[in-house]
């Protein structure tokens, strides 16, 4: 029956995307146009500020920001779209600037550049503020709502139908109204703002565009869906507040496509309502950071299609005039493509951030909590094994085998090349990493020379304490039932390869749990189609493979986890 189920399903979506991809290349887009995010200008240091030894990343900072570089990597940007004949305008999800809170010139700077943009590409730019764009903290924010409107008041304001504080609508083409929001809440640092009032507001322009006899689309900071494991426990502050029956008020008030930000990410996530509406988050990443790149879109009555643009290259040449302190090492890499430079430099940055946030506010931990002390032994140890050397004498390999575990050579040099290897693929996007992949299994290994190493004194009853502990704080369903079976039934199964599996837990739901779009290249039914089969298909995933099959395939993962890999 399972074989049956997927066979059909992945019949399904093949067939649905060779139809829709044919009707694309048939005929000519509505509209086309760019998407942009989390520009974060900044204005360019006077001279290189060094965080590490590394002689040609050693500037990344814990952000992993492309500060100084930003100002040309949007000129490169604006460049391309303005050259770019398939593409009708611009649209920009928030925090146009990095310190826009309290530093007005990069709003001027920006807003000159988008103006500058216009008037030499006659294409129209639609922006929506982002956290970083404005607020009401006191003497530490100098642009407010009332500057940010006035200094942007050229990019969408100027067209819109209605207005209310930052949020607009605007007409795009002639069959799609743009629903601006401004999700954002001025009295507070990163999370949203989001009202009954706003969600209302965006239900009541959805249905003034239908009346109109135009398409609804959604552009806001903040994220509608989940675009990673667990996004609303791990990281609650850069997705909207009740955001599931959010995301069924809108997909029922006819919006299917919503463009989002803030996470620095590109992916993409639907989600199918009772009624069997589909709604889709499409975040992108921060043009700025790794992997520098941006959205085309093209829009059909039946298809909507998309694919990512990249930044490649910027002008070296002013960088070195305006920031003191780059090598001809750096810029000789820079020049090689800017792409390849930008992911080593978002490594080395995350890897100096998470390096100093192993601290107990950053794990969400306290002394007295049931788990405090497992945790933060083990993160600690976790730290220390991902600094060894991966391989030769006084390796992680070599302390492994001490315990009876392989692990496997690769071209990685120690473990922060591992982990921070698959940071910089959750911001590219379509990541595909089953736990099969070595990348995966190596982090996992090491987590288990962690338990096996440093916690062998540890009796079980605290292990098992500890896991069902965590798993409290997680929302996935028959988790612990399988910890449970794998316990009971599965021989070799220690209580501390037990609190391993609890722990990844969140990581295994997400693997488990695609929804099988694309991040980058593909196609979603467009506002004009009528038909029923994919809202047919999604409703028969959803209901019997999550019923049927959901247990069975946690259990195959980490059983295959437990026996292959420890």
């Amino acid at each position: 029956m399972k074989k049956i189920i997927a066979l059909l399903v992945s019949l399904s979506i093949v067939f649905g995307l060779c139809s829709a991809v044919a009707q694309a290349v048939a005929l000519e887009p509505d509209i086309s146009y760019a998407v942009a995010s989390d520009l974060h200008y900044n204005v360019p240091d006077e001279e290189l500020e060094w965080f590490s030894e590394d002689p040609i990343y050693g500037y990344a900072n814990r952000r992993a920001a492309m500060e100084n570089e930003s100002g040309l990597i949007i000129d490169e940007m604006l460049r391309q779209v303005a050259e770019d004949d398939n593409i009708d305008f611009l649209l920009i999800s928030g925090d146009l600037a990095d310190n826009g809170r309290r530093l007005v010139e990069e709003h001027y700077a920006v807003a000159e550049k988008l103006k500058n943009f216009e008037e030499t590409s006659g294409k129209q730019v639609y922006v929506i503020p982002g956290n970083h764009d404005y607020g009401n903290l006191g003497e530490y924010c100098v642009t407010d709502a009332a500057k940010f409107k006035e200094i942007y008041a050229e990019f969408g304001y100027d067209r819109a139908i209605t207005i209310d504080g930052l949020s607009y609508t605007a007409n795009l083409g002639d069959k799609y109204r743009l629903i601006a929001l401004d999700s954002n809440d001025p009295d507070k640092s990163t999370e949203d703002g989001m009202t009954d009032a706003k969600v209302n507001w965006v239900i009541k322009e959805a249905q003034k565009a239908y009346d109109a006899g135009r398409y609804p689309i959604l552009m806001l900071h903040h994220n509608l869906l989940d675009h990673m494991p667990l996004q609303r426990v791990l990281s609650h502050d850069f997705i909207i507040r009740n955001h599931t029956a959010t995301a069924n008020k809108w997909a029922d008030a006819g919006i299917k496509l919503v463009f989002s930000g803030h996470e620095h990410c590109s992916d993409a996530t639907t989600h199918t309502t009772a009624s069997g509406n589909t709604i889709s988050d499409f975040a992108t990443t921060s043009l700025t950071m790794y992997p520098l790149q941006y959205r085309y879109m093209e829009m059909y009555e039946d298809t909507i299609t998309y694919e990512p643009k990249t930044v490649d290259s910027i002008d070296t040449d002013a960088l070195v005039e305006a920031v003191d302190g780059y090598s001809d090492e750096q810029i000789a890499e820079m020049n090689k493509g800017l792409n390849a430079f930008a992911k080593q430099y978002l490594k080395n940055g995350v890897e100096y951030r998470l390096e100093r946030g192993f601290n107990d506010e950053q794990l969400g931990i306290k002394p007295g909590d049931i788990y405090y002390n497992l945790v933060r032994g083990a993160v600690d140890a976790f730290n220390d094994v991902l600094n060894m050397p991966l391989y030769g004498e006084g390796s992680a390999q070599e302390l492994a085998k001490e315990y009876n575990i392989d692990i496997p050579d690769s071209d990685y040099k120690d473990g922060w090349d591992v982990a921070t290897e698959l940071v910089a693929a959750h911001y590219e996007g379509s990541e595909d990493y089953p736990l099969h992949e070595e990348d995966v299994k190596l982090l996992f290994l090491m987590m288990s020379l962690v338990i096996k190493s440093e916690f062998d004194f540890i009796d079980d009853q605290a292990f098992h304490q500890a896991a069902a502990s965590i798993l409290a704080n997680y929302e996935i369903e028959a988790i612990d039932t399988i910890l449970k079976m794998v316990s009971a039934e599965e021989e070799g199964v220690t209580a501390g390869e037990y609190l391993l599996v609890a722990i990844a837990s969140p990581l295994l739901d997400s693997f488990a749990n695609d929804d099988g779009v694309d991040d980058n290249y593909g196609a979603i039914d467009g506002y004009g189609r009528t038909d029923t089969s994919s809202n047919i298909t999604n409703s028969f995933t959803s209901s019997a493979l999550d019923i049927a099959n959901k247990l069975y395939i946690f259990l195959r993962y980490i059983v295959a986890m437990l026996n292959l890999w420890i």
